[in-house]
């Protein structure tokens, strides 16, 4: 009878994958050997794994490519990175080498934009989409960027006042796009997203504020979907409204000459994972031709903002089982050395899952276990995978410590749980390294943050002076109090 752990993940999927492979009973991610990384820099331990997010953004290139040359497509793609998924300078840095432009949702990204440009990293070629609602400190650092000279800035409308607010601090003439107010899905709390202005309100809305405006051109129409590119009839049918849209500004604006159709790639959530990126791109390109073909308009430049494609793959997460709690007959708790709330807060505020898997032991019998967090709190749990409602690992042994990952966790998970911050009943943040290949592609690691430290949270929480210092008080306090009693006697 086959009962290892080995056993149920080959039985249960196409494995070895070409990510996870299995040697000497210890499981590897791209060829990395993690025991190795846990035996080095101890758990709980966050790694990016660089090299994939500069995979992911030409693998999307290459399917692009692909798709404008069998649709003869005389447009252009470009690749944007959606920086709100992972703010990080080992992020942007690895994938900025890769010929990309950035989209921005807030007034700090325009920062990090100053900062790389004044780092030599981008230039003004390089297209910064700016998204997001714009209050006064994002409009000002907006046009700190356009009057310092960066032209291929597009600013994407969101309502109606942010035009005036935008030409009021800008000094020449500056790009825009309108952002699309896409309609949701049947099953979702409201009807209309909250972002940008409706299908009907957007020709009305040129023709009275930007036709006869001269400080503003306009450039781009923007589309997104929020729950992701997907191959069912509601995208479809949200991208043909979208270019029927495109079709009627296009033909009353002879300057717009773009369409962002924004991010919404997703990313492996299971070993059991299965999308076909590239033909989605194929039919995206051929729909949005035929459209223009049969309406005899010029084909738009298409745009993407891939955040979560970029960068999610990269990420990973390994815990260790530190004890096993029997709470009745059916119901085995493993607990971790950390939080699922803290470091990775999709699971806990959407039920998010990600890939997981045993690092070690998978010579060893499985069995069924739920997943608990270190904080006190009733939702600190992982209790189920994408694909079925269970989760399995090997046997639990005191005496051998069990290893546990869960990968493809890069996007949103840090800034999401405050990194560097505090955490939910003070759990630090888990120490974090960056892994890159060299020339020679020898595996490389270096510590990018520690483990955090309590005096670093007692700082935060306005606590004047470090644990030391108060022992030392406590300490001397006890021995004048000691000194007292005895001469009381």
């Amino acid at each position: 009878m086959k009962t290892k752990y080995v056993d149920l993940i080959e039985q249960t999927f196409e494995f070895p994958q070409e990510e996870f492979t299995v040697k000497n009973n210890e499981l590897n991610f791209h060829g990395i050997d993690l025991m190795a990384l846990v035996k080095q820099y101890g758990t709980p331990l966050k790694f990016t794994y660089l090299p994939k997010i500069t995979d992911n953004i030409n693998r999307a290139k290459r399917w692009f490519a692909n798709a404008i040359k069998t649709h003869n497509y005389s447009g252009t793609y470009n690749y944007c990175y959606c920086t709100k998924s992972s703010h990080f300078k080992h992020v942007l840095d690895e994938a900025i080498k890769n010929d990309i432009h950035i989209e921005t949702s807030s007034a700090f990204d325009i920062d990090i934009i100053d900062n790389l440009k004044a780092q030599g990293k981008i230039n003004d070629d390089v297209y910064v989409i700016c998204n997001g609602f714009k209050r006064d400190q994002y409009v000002q650092n907006i046009a700190r960027l356009i009057n310092n000279g960066h032209k291929n800035c597009i600013t994407i409308i969101d309502n109606y006042e942010e035009i005036n607010l935008l030409s009021e601090a800008i000094h020449d003439t500056h790009n825009i796009g309108i952002r699309i107010a896409s309609e949701e899905e049947p099953k979702f709390e409201f009807y209309t997203s909250r972002l940008g202005i409706g299908y009907k309100n957007i020709v009305p809305f040129y023709n009275k504020e930007i036709r006869d405006n001269p400080k503003v051109t306009l450039k781009m129409l923007h589309f997104f979907i929020n729950t992701g590119i997907r191959d069912n009839a509601y995208y479809w049918n949200e991208l043909l409204k979208c270019m029927r849209v495109y079709v009627d500004l296009k033909k009353v604006c002879p300057t717009l000459d773009s369409l962002n159709i924004g991010g919404g790639f997703p990313i492996k959530n299971s070993l059991a994972f299965d999308y076909d990126y590239a033909y989605m791109v194929d039919e995206i390109i051929r729909q949005i031709k035929q459209t223009c073909d049969a309406a005899d308009v010029a084909v738009p430049n298409i745009f993407t903002e891939f955040g979560s494609f970029t960068v999610g793959e990269s990420g990973a997460v390994i815990y260790e089982v530190l004890y096993q709690k029997q709470q009745n007959d059916r119901e085995k708790w493993n607990m971790i050395n950390s939080s699922f709330i803290t470091t990775m807060p999709d699971t806990w505020a959407i039920n998010k899952r990600f890939v997981m898997l045993a690092i070690n032991g998978w010579n060893k019998e499985y069995e069924r276990v739920l997943l608990g967090g270190l904080t006190c709190d009733s939702d600190d749990y992982y209790n189920s995978e994408q694909h079925m409602n269970a989760i399995y690992l090997p046997k639990f042994n005191k005496q051998k410590p069990l290893y546990i990952g869960f990968f493809n966790t890069g996007a949103y998970q840090e800034s999401i749980g405050g990194y560097g911050g505090l955490q939910h009943c003070l759990i630090p943040s888990p120490k974090h390294i960056i892994l890159d290949l060299n020339e020679e592609g020898e595996l490389s690691s270096w510590l990018f943050s520690e483990q955090q430290t309590s005096e670093q949270l007692l700082s935060i929480l306005g606590y004047d002076y470090t644990i030391n210092e108060a022992l030392v008080s406590v300490a001397s306090n006890s021995t004048e109090i000691s000194n007292v009693i005895s001469a009381s006697y």
